[in-house]
């Protein structure tokens, strides 16, 4: 009998919601960041959890915090975006 694969932890985000707030588009991100639009789309809908060094970069280019955007726990919706 095999070990059961320990199931990853959901990465919660609000990258659309700070991408929107600094007039970026997901190419325009995605073209700073050297990575494809489409993985700018899969990460704003949590189908895809960024690397620590693709999250830093991003939080970067966006000028906040990492964990402006990215969190272990959903985000309170209320919660006005840091410009």
């Amino acid at each position: 009998m095999g070990r059961k694969p320990k199931e990853e932890t959901p990465v919660f985000n609000r990258l659309e919601e700070v991408r929107e707030s600094r007039g970026m588009s997901r190419i325009e991100l995605a073209n700073h960041a050297d990575v494809h639009y489409q993985t700018i789309g899969y990460i704003e809908r949590g189908e895809y959890s960024p690397s620590l060094s693709l999250a830093l970069t991003i939080a970067h280019i966006l000028r906040t915090d990492l964990t402006e955007i990215f969190s272990l726990q959903p985000f309170n919706k209320k919660k006005a975006v840091p410009q």
